[in-house]
């Protein structure tokens, strides 16, 4: 084996082990692969012989999407990553922190760009790192007694909203999670009920938006911010600029030295696709405001309803939000469109009740709060799903999904 060949991980190691393996091909100059196990044999397909990685060496190859686009094997340099752990540096100074003296915790797997980014962070910045091993996440109790918190020594986490829910369900989670400097809270939307606890309990949530693409999170919205009741996910990291595509659609663009070179298919590069000035087409709909970035829901995702255009994402949020208000037994709900031939794609609402809920009336209830709502926006079929879920990166897996409600 030569330097330039690539070293293939799959995160059934410790991730002490793989961190330590990744840090030394990365000084021998070798790119690396990083994947679940399930998706090895996929990626040792897109990496093929390594030849189309030679012009990076120390670089990393992660899967980006898989949620309502295609799977796509992203290339990423590690001085791409290595940016991007600078620019997160300087937010947290205008924070007030220093970031060699943070403690930066990691629940999240390498294979995934929010959670190999901390020990590039930490390498960069001189900090300490600590992962978290998922079990704990499962059991906050157990995390808060397994890694209690040192006062006066600043600490971050990057967490997904499904994460985050669950620690806040728990007096323990709930508790150490006040002990945060900074929760980044990305990778999915951050539902309406959650920012309300995360407030009441003064948790210093840090709402932002990146994708593998980007080299992680490009905007970040300032804990006070957030706690003074703003939503989105913040402005624009310092190496980071964000428009909405000029022709005048909704469409989220970035553009940033950071970008990834592009994907690999079978041993080959796709370029990623970018306009004359350097602006990625990020697949997001979006609203952006004083540069304040709002999300409306993936573009590929967007369904035609009755001749108007609705987000999946913004219906599951509001009836989540008033499901909350109303203290609804509402654990979880997922929008789909099925062909039709009045609408064009009728919305149905996939529903997971809280435990105990008496079902039937949860759905009349929904029914009853969506009835005001523009017609476009209003599920017109109902289905309870009891093992309805997001993924362990609290994506919603929506093909998945249509298949249960095809089957169903």
């Amino acid at each position: 084996m030569t330097r330039a060949d690539p070293l293939l991980l799959s995160v059934g190691a410790p991730a002490e082990a793989l961190a330590d393996s990744l840090i030394q091909a990365w000084a021998a100059g070798r790119a690396v692969g990083l994947a679940h196990p399930a998706e090895g044999s996929a990626l040792a397909k897109a990496i093929g012989a390594g030849d189309a990685l030679a012009p990076w060496q120390a670089a990393v190859v992660l899967g980006s999407g898989g949620s309502s686009g295609g799977r796509h094997w992203c290339v990423q340099p590690l001085d791409h990553l290595r940016a991007s752990a600078d620019a997160t540096a300087a937010w947290l100074v205008e924070r007030g922190l220093d970031p060699a003296a943070c403690l930066h915790l990691n629940p999240l797997p390498l294979h995934h760009v929010s959670g190999l980014l901390p020990l590039v962070r930490c390498r960069s910045w001189g900090a300490a790192l600590r992962f978290l091993p998922p079990a704990w996440l499962r059991d906050p109790a157990l995390l808060a007694a397994a890694c209690p918190l040192q006062p006066g020594r600043p600490a971050l986490v990057s967490l997904v909203p499904t994460q985050l829910g669950r620690l806040m369900a728990c007096p323990e989670g709930l508790a150490w999670l006040r002990g945060m400097a900074v929760i980044w809270v990305g990778g999915a939307a951050l539902p309406q009920a959650a920012a309300d606890l995360a407030r009441r309990h003064d948790l210093r949530l840090a709402p932002c938006y990146g994708a593998t693409e980007t080299a992680a999170m490009v905007t970040a919205l300032p804990p006070e911010r957030f706690l003074a009741g703003e939503s989105g996910c913040g402005s624009a990291l310092s190496d980071v600029e964000l428009r909405l595509d000029p022709a005048g659609s909704s469409a989220l663009e970035v553009r940033t030295d950071r970008l990834c070179p592009g994907w690999l298919e079978a041993g080959q590069l796709r370029p990623l696709p970018r306009d004359g000035q350097g602006w990625w087409r990020s697949g997001d709909a979006a609203r952006l405001a004083a540069g304040r970035l709002n999300l409306l829901g993936r573009l590929d995702g967007a369904l035609q309803s009755g001749a108007e255009t609705v987000f999946p994402e913004a219906v599951e949020a509001r009836l989540l939000a008033a499901a909350a208000r109303d203290r609804l037994p509402l654990e979880a709900v997922l929008v789909l469109g099925v062909p039709d031939a009045g609408w064009g794609e009728l919305l149905v609402a996939l529903v997971r009740p809280c435990a105990g809920a008496n079902e039937s009336s949860l759905i009349m209830d929904l029914q009853a709060i969506t009835a005001p709502w523009r017609p476009a926006d209003r599920p017109r079929r109902w289905h309870l799903c009891g093992e309805l879920a997001p993924n362990a990166a609290g994506k919603w897996e929506r093909s998945r999904w249509r298949r249960w409600l095809a089957e169903a």
